[in-house]
């Protein structure tokens, strides 16, 4: 037999949508085609992160230029949540309906709109009204995103997909901190008399990065072969194999490219997710989501209030200790995350995460308001906190939302729980201020009820989705 009858007898053929998913998870090593996804995937998670955490610091400086009391100052915060809320409820379904390729390039546009509205407002309306908007394009851009790192990777092995979703973490930390450096950056150029422009040079120059993803996405980005081959197109998804995956796959002349009729199209995919295949996977996901949410939103937010304000220092110890806590910790966290939880599975990393949590709390309210050798256990209790979340329940909300459902559910899986998990985070932002200042430190007893609650929801439910195969499952459900 000569070579090319060889190579012929060994290619591997593409008949349903099943041998699309199966080739993608069966392939032993990552290739760049799909790496070059996987970074775009990211490169929008770390636009995501900015925005949201761009404000931080200049909250303080908005309510004195604005002259905003402490309920207002909850509802600017909140705004940017109320915005995914509803791009998280609508993209999702979107996601699985209009493929991940159209809702990942409209999303950008969003960043670039908002964040220059959100510079340039006049008053805290439209500050509000342009912290939506931005809100929307995040709610828009996470289902998809998560999609994307789970369906261009491989089920097990080098760059497998709990990895991969894993890897949003560090995105996430590491452009949390590149705004603080940004704020840094801003603060030692600018006059005194220029401070009160700081928050405005910071939001508004999250524009720059979104346009560079939004115009490399354009070049680069492909459909998922996936949710092409469940829409019928095989011939596409095999394309899609050879280019991004390096498999040359051949398409059988029996293939069968009608679309599947699974209801994940339309609105009645929110059922799917209460079915009995999927119900505690979804009861899971939403309490790991919430439980770390509350926590977070009032840590991570709310770093720069909680060091100059509770623990009463100045604005460069604020930016450098928050600027440290966020590319060290959050970032070492979330390396230990993607480094981990192969072997350890997601629920293990999300049960001791949480109770690193709980336990820097319990601290910080012990300690109170801070004063010597204390300060610097108050900061290291806050980096610890960081970094259990960048590792534990921080990374690993993605992995349960993600990975706990197949293709055909994944966009409206991520979308329902990020939509409710922001309404949690609402929720925090909006009480945060006003608890911190009617408590002071005595609010972190308060949070740390929330990772207790994540510990006991891990020990009475035990799903793990790491290394589940769910597009198996569910074509061998239909079989």
């Amino acid at each position: 037999m000569n070579d090319s009858s060889t190579t012929a007898a060994v290619r591997p053929v593409v008949r349903t949508a099943a041998d699309v998913a199966r080739l993608v998870a069966d392939r032993p090593r990552p290739s760049k085609g799909a790496a070059a996804v996987v970074i775009l995937a990211l490169g929008g998670i770390f636009m995501d992160a900015y925005d949201f955490s761009s404000i931080a610091f200049g909250i303080t400086e908005i309510r004195r230029q604005f002259g905003l009391d402490a309920l207002m100052t909850g509802v600017v915060n909140a705004a940017i949540m109320v915005g995914s809320v509803v791009g998280a409820s609508v993209g999702g379904v979107l996601v699985d309906r209009l493929g991940r390729y159209r809702l990942f390039m409209a999303d950008m546009v969003f960043f670039v709109v908002a964040a220059i509205g959100c510079a340039l407002a006049p008053d805290e309306w439209w500050l509000i009204f342009f912290r939506f908007i931005m809100g929307i394009g995040v709610g828009l851009d996470l289902p998809v995103a998560m999609a994307f790192l789970a369906e261009f990777s491989s089920l097990r092995g080098k760059g497998n997909r709990s990895q991969r979703v894993n890897a949003w973490s560090p995105a996430w930390y590491a452009a949390t901190g590149f705004g603080y450096l940004v704020v840094l950056i801003a603060f030692l150029a600018l006059p005194e008399s220029g401070q009160p422009l700081l928050w405005r040079i910071v939001v508004g120059f999250g524009a720059v990065p979104a346009l560079v993803v939004l115009l490399v996405r354009r070049r680069f980005l492909k459909e998922s072969p996936q949710w092409l081959a469940n829409q019928g197109d095989l011939r596409g998804a095999v394309d899609i194999l050879r280019s991004a995956y390096d498999i040359d796959a051949e398409l059988a002349p029996d293939a069968v490219t009608a679309r599947r009729t699974t209801p994940t199209a339309n609105w009645k995919a929110f059922a799917r997710l209460w079915s009995p295949t999927y119900r505690i996977r979804t009861i899971v996901a939403l309490c790991v989501s919430v439980f770390s949410t509350f926590g977070y939103n009032a840590v991570a937010y709310g770093t720069p209030l909680i060091i100059s304000t509770l623990f009463q220092q100045g604005p460069l110890i604020t930016i450098g200790s928050s600027l440290v806590i966020n590319l060290l910790f959050g970032v070492g966290g979330g390396l230990v995350g993607v480094a981990l939880v192969s072997k350890a599975g997601a629920r293990r990393l999300a049960l001791v995460g949480f109770a690193l949590q709980a336990a820097a709390l319990l601290i910080l309210a012990v300690v109170g308001i801070p004063t010597g050798p204390l300060i610097a256990v108050a900061v290291g209790m806050l980096a610890l906190f960081i970094f259990a979340q960048a590792g534990g329940p921080g990374a690993q909300l993605m992995s349960y939302a993600t990975l706990s459902y197949p293709t055909s559910l994944r966009g409206t899986g991520v979308g329902f729980n990020e939509a409710v998990k922001r309404v949690f985070s609402v929720i925090s932002l909006f009480f945060f201020p006003i608890l911190a200042g009617a408590l002071q430190s005595g609010v972190f007893w308060i949070i740390a009820i929330f990772p207790m609650l994540g510990v006991l929801a891990l020990l009475v439910f035990r799903w793990d989705p790491v290394g589940v195969d769910t597009d198996a499952e569910e074509y061998r459900s239909q079989a």
